[in-house]
């Protein structure tokens, strides 16, 4: 029987804490049914009698405590909402405890926001990472030894699993699942629970905003340009002479300060623009292709489709308003 802890950090997510419990359970159920054996046992282990989670709404009181926990096989380290750095701080009794079951051979496995904890006991430095789309600057900043994947749902690294945003959570879930059952388990449960067992990216779901929380006004004046202009072609030279700069020091200014090389800020950057355009208007995909300053379909849908995981033409489907 794999040993599963579900920690419950103070200041989580109350359904990151309880959907791992309820998909775990609702597997031991499946295979009961089938006169199979319950192969997940869980608790749910924290630092005090009484946690108070989604910003003190609701308590949750664990099966046992931190001081209590023996060893286990797979920890999962629920979301943290509010201010993660203190988020962090208030867990830090978590950390040895994480640290020391990983090296004794547990696998561990975040839930979205909870990549910043696990980051912080250092055990994903070096390794890819993914976390929710809308904190990936802060993640970068706070752990820079860290290579987060823009748009990963679920990565795997020696015996360390992390998903993306929100309920992508559920993806690493079934992947669990997967591995330490089987495919056919994995697949009942996500019927059962809805969700679509093999979805390999949330760039449909990302919306960006580019990272302009530098002092680099050189490059801020360089973004503003971008997204003024971006109905034009931009070239690298063209943004390097505007700010005074020569190409080589302006790119890697650019690329210290957004994390981005130029010309892959501004297809974002365009992109976004374009994703907008596909939700809120009617226009058609050439429409929107010329709005946004391409002029060959094949390269606008290939630019697209590596950036949203949609081509240009299944996005417009998928959230063009008044549906489908």
């Amino acid at each position: 029987m794999i040993r599963v802890t579900i920690l419950v950090p103070e200041a989580s997510v109350l359904q990151a804490v309880a959907d791992p419990r309820y998909l775990f359970e609702s597997v031991n159920r499946f295979l009961a049914e089938a006169g199979r054996p319950a192969p997940f046992a869980v608790e749910l282990v924290g630092d005090a009698q009484a946690i108070q989670v989604n910003d003190g709404t609701f308590t949750i009181h664990p099966d046992r405590l931190l001081s209590e926990a023996g060893d286990t096989d797979l920890i999962i380290v629920p979301a943290l909402s509010g201010d993660l750095g203190e988020a962090i701080s208030r867990n830090a009794a978590l950390r040895p405890y994480i640290r020391r079951q990983y090296e004794r051979g547990a696998e561990v496995a975040s839930l979205c926001l909870g990549a910043f904890l696990l980051a912080s006991t250092g055990l994903l430095d070096g390794k890819s990472c993914s976390t929710h789309w809308g904190f990936a600057h802060e993640f970068r900043r706070r752990f820079p030894a860290v290579h987060l994947l823009d748009g990963g749902i679920v990565t795997e690294a020696e015996g360390i699993y992390t998903s993306g945003g929100g309920l992508s959570y559920w993806n690493m879930l079934l992947h669990l699942v997967e591995k330490h059952v089987d495919r056919a388990t994995a697949i009942r449960a996500a019927k059962y629970f809805a969700v679509d067992i093999d979805r390999s990216t949330q760039s449909a779901f990302a919306i960006f905003q580019g990272q302009k929380e530098h002092n680099d006004v050189a490059v801020l004046r360089a973004q503003s340009y971008i997204e003024k202009h971006v109905a034009e072609r931009i070239a690298v030279d063209a943004l390097a002479s505007l700010v005074s700069l020569s190409r080589r020091t302006f790119e890697r200014r650019f690329k210290e300060a957004t994390h981005y090389s130029v010309l892959h800020y501004v297809s974002r950057v365009k992109v976004e623009v374009a994703k907008r355009q596909f939700e809120s208007s009617r226009k058609t995909v050439s429409e929107v292709m010329y709005d946004v300053g391409y002029s060959d379909n094949n390269s606008f849908r290939s630019i697209f489709k590596r950036m949203t995981g949609l081509t240009p033409a299944a996005y417009r489907s998928r959230y063009q308003r008044g549906g489908r």
